[in-house]
Parts: C-alpha cells; sequence; structure tokens
C-alpha cells in the first residue's frame, strides 16, 4: 500500500472537495425544479422551497397529464425518438460502411464534402425554402428526414469499420456473403458499443430538439413536448385552463386550486427531462469504448 505524502493528501482532499462543490452546482437546479415540481404552487410562491418539498402534492402533474396537449406532445416525442433513432443509426452506418472501403471511387471527394457541412450550412431561410419544396411541413417527417445522416457519427462509425480485421470480410466473401450479408451479420453485431453510444447522443437530440418544430410544425397535434414546454414557460397555462371553464367552475377552482404557473412549468420539465435522463444508465458503460474505439485508429 503506497502511503501517500501530507502534501498529496492536502490536493486530494483539496481536488474531492472542488469537484463534490462542482457537483452540488449541477445537480442542485435540477433538484430544486423537481422539489418545486412536488410542492403546492401557492406555498412555493412564498418563497424558501430548496431541498425539499414543504407542502406536498400531485396536483401539478395531474394537471399534466389531464392536457390532452400535452399527452400527445409526449406521445410524439417518444415516437420521433424512437423512429429518428432507428432511421438515423441505420442510414448513417450504411454510409460509414460504405466510406470506409478504400476502392470507393470518389471516397475523399464525398468525404470533403461531408466536412463541409460541419462548418458551414445553407442557413435558416434556405433550409425552411428546402422543408417547403419538399412538402415536409406539418408532417411528421420533417423530424426524421432532415437529420438522418449526421456526418459526426458517421466519421465515428467510419474510423471504427476500418479497424476491423480485413479477414473477416474476406472470408464472408470466401463464404458467398455479399456486401449486405456481410454489414448485417458481421459488422454490426461487432459494432455494439458504438451503436449504443451514438443512438444515445442522437435520441438525446431528438428528444430535446425543439427549435425545428416550432419552425417547421404549425399544427398544433405534432408538437413533441419540448417545444410545448416552450410554449408553457412562455405563457400562463393555467389561465388559459381557468378561461375554458364556466364562471361557477373558476371560482371553486380559485379557492382550490395550488397550482401555479412556475410549479406547473417545473413539472412539465420533469416529464419532458426525466425519460430521457432514465436511458443514461444502461449505455453509460459503453461511453468511453464506444467513442475511442471509433476514433482513436485512422
Amino acid at each position: 500500500m503506497i502511503r501517500l505524502s501530507f502534501g498529496d493528501r492536502v490536493m486530494t482532499v483539496t481536488i474531492y472537495i472542488i469537484l463534490t462543490f462542482l457537483a452540488f452546482l449541477t445537480f442542485y437546479p435540477f433538484w430544486n425544479a423537481l422539489v418545486i415540481s412536488f410542492n403546492a404552487g401557492i406555498d412555493t410562491a412564498k418563497g424558501g422551497v430548496t431541498f425539499w418539498p414543504r407542502t406536498w402534492t400531485l396536483e401539478n402533474y395531474g394537471i399534466v397529464f389531464k392536457d390532452e396537449r400535452l399527452v400527445g406532445a409526449f406521445l410524439v416525442s417518444i415516437a420521433r425518438t424512437v423512429v429518428g433513432t432507428a432511421a438515423s443509426i441505420l442510414v448513417t452506418a450504411i454510409f460509414a460502411y460504405g466510406i470506409s472501403k478504400k476502392e470507393l471511387m470518389g471516397r475523399k471527394f464525398y468525404m470533403i464534402l461531408c466536412i463541409i457541412t460541419m462548418y458551414f450550412s445553407g442557413g435558416l431561410i434556405p433550409s425552411f425554402l428546402l422543408i417547403r419544396e419538399l412538402h415536409l411541413m406539418n408532417t411528421f417527417w420533417v423530424f426524421i428526414i432532415p437529420s438522418l445522416v449526421s456526418v459526426w457519427n458517421m466519421i465515428i462509425f467510419r474510423t471504427f469499420f476500418q479497424g476491423l480485421p480485413a479477414g473477416l470480410e474476406e472470408s464472408a466473401k470466401i463464404d458467398g456473403s455479399g456486401n449486405w450479408g456481410i454489414f448485417f451479420r458481421i459488422v454490426v453485431p461487432l459494432s455494439g458499443p458504438v451503436i449504443a453510444t451514438l443512438s444515445l447522443f442522437t435520441a438525446v437530440f431528438h428528444w430535446n430538439d425543439w427549435f425545428g418544430p416550432s419552425i417547421y410544425i404549425t399544427n398544433e397535434k405534432l408538437l413533441p413536448i419540448q417545444t410545448m414546454l416552450k410554449q408553457i414557460l412562455n405563457s400562463n397555462i393555467v389561465s388559459d385552463q381557468m378561461s375554458q371553464l364556466d364562471s361557477a367552475a373558476q371560482g371553486q377552482l380559485a379557492k382550490m386550486r395550488t397550482v401555479t404557473s412556475k410549479s406547473l412549468s417545473m413539472a412539465t420539465m420533469m416529464v419532458a427531462t426525466i425519460p430521457i435522463i432514465m436511458i443514461y444508465p444502461f449505455v453509460q458503460k459503453y461511453f468511453v469504448k464506444g467513442v475511442l474505439v471509433g476514433s482513436l485508429k485512422e
């Protein structure tokens, strides 16, 4: 057992203190939002709600899950994340597999074109005009098609594929397997860590994207949860719900309700955030391995 000197112990303690402080600064905003979502809105307005709910209630979440708009937006986000992630990973991996072959004519030219798109884009207005001309406005496919290929993910996939032993494919070709058979039967099963890591990155993008739908979607039924959350943060949804009730119901609700726009916003934020956070523990072990094996070899 190695004995640390006094200076090493001081440095170790200092590092742990700094890391603990940074972890607290990172985690506390999320925890406070979670606490507020379980606290009565009127009580929260008084201030002082920090680490634990002072007046415990599920009314905030009750209103969220009773709102058909939010439930529909939640389902749209789930469908977009599942379909968008699967389609993007499949198309990007196939593209990367082709680019990884040295016998492909114009391979360097294709790579240059792809890399240029990482630094330059056509801009928002040309993108909007293109989406409109493709008749993708107000359709579910506007979430999927424009993000089918990620150049960054393609580069990681390509580098990983180039590192696979050439003998595997040669053996498969001798046995009569074609390119599709080699890809799906040999390459894909060996690419588990890379696929898991890049799938998570892609899923987080699809789940968190609110800007695109706010531009390309005007049909409220197709809005994902993040865009709906942005609208909630910019408006008082409680007032909107109360205005839909008759005067007697409004008076009764005014006496009994404990919900405020802030508490409702926090509850909606938790509903929009927790599902994607729950995925991390299942793929965390692939993070370092997945990224490194796809980036170290060239």
